[in-house]
């Protein structure tokens, strides 16, 4: 158990780790704990009751650990098990605490991106199965068309260190093509899962001009700042010695090594076995 109020912030595996870098720019002063439950990554190809038990599993962990509000960026756990645990888990087990996702924020200001009215997201099969981003696009801009594909081979050509080869090229360019031919009036494109800011110069190449790319990083930043100055009664709690910590389910020396794609500091975890770890 840590004795300080830390920011939590959580993903499947090493995508999350994209925002995390934003917030920290944003917020130096906070501590921060960093958990990866890489040993049960990726998410995107589970049911939605695997996804909600594996992230609650994960924010009950950074709960003990000290952190009275959590960050899900992680957009199929945000898709898939933010509004069960915001809604049936929190008031009844941890009322103090608040957790927080990736797709309201992002949602809340997508509209400023495009001209056409016509909206292309990218994500993985979890998210893109869910509908969770033109449901809540929907609520914030109706008259927004938005244009889902999803790109299963991304995040493992990512994690694999792949994404910079030329063999990313095929899928980068196949996934790119199916989702412009749903619309020739796609004038932005949003990237709705943490690991795909590292294709953009590779997405840039098959972009007709004109098109913007949209990652998630400082719109979640930018909303965690809001959120704080608007809820004194947790960012009063937080503690303020600018400390990072990281942990993973899975091997700790593979998540340092790999997180170096990610995030621009040397990172240094911990590893944690949750109990229903593989």
């Amino acid at each position: 158990m840590i004795n300080k109020k830390s920011i939590g912030v959580f993903d499947s595996g090493y995508g999350g780790l994209t925002v995390f870098e934003s917030i920290a720019k944003q917020l130096p002063d906070y501590n921060y704990i960093y958990f990866g439950d890489n040993a049960r990554a990726p998410y995107g190809d589970h049911s939605f009751e695997t996804i909600y038990e594996y992230t609650l599993d994960c924010v009950e962990w950074l709960f003990a650990q000290g952190c009275p509000l959590v960050i899900l960026a992680c957009n199929t756990a945000s898709a898939k098990a933010l509004r069960t645990i915001q809604q049936k888990v929190l008031p009844v087990k941890y009322p103090g605490y608040r957790v927080l996702g990736v797709i309201r924020p992002t949602a809340e200001v997508i509209g400023s991106y495009t001209d056409t009215g016509t909206i292309g997201v990218m994500g993985t099969r979890g998210t893109v199965n869910s509908e969770s981003y033109p449901i809540e696009i929907h609520h914030q801009y109706p008259q927004l068309n938005v244009i889902q594909q999803s790109c299963p081979m991304w995040v493992p050509l990512i994690e694999n260190n792949e994404h910079v080869n030329e063999g990313a090229d095929y899928f980068v360019k196949k996934y790119i093509d199916k989702l412009l031919a749903q619309s020739a009036d796609i004038d932005a494109i949003l990237l709705a899962c943490t690991h795909y800011p590292l294709l953009v110069p590779k997405m840039k190449n098959y972009l007709p001009e004109g098109i913007s790319l949209v990652a998630q990083g400082d719109i979640v930043a930018d909303s965690l700042v809001s959120y704080l100055n608007r809820h004194p009664e947790i960012e009063n709690q937080l503690t303020k010695n600018g400390e990072m910590s990281f942990y993973t389910s899975g091997d700790h020396v593979v998540f340092d090594h790999n997180a170096s794609i990610f995030f621009s500091k040397k990172v240094v975890s911990t590893q944690v076995h949750l109990n229903c770890n593989p």
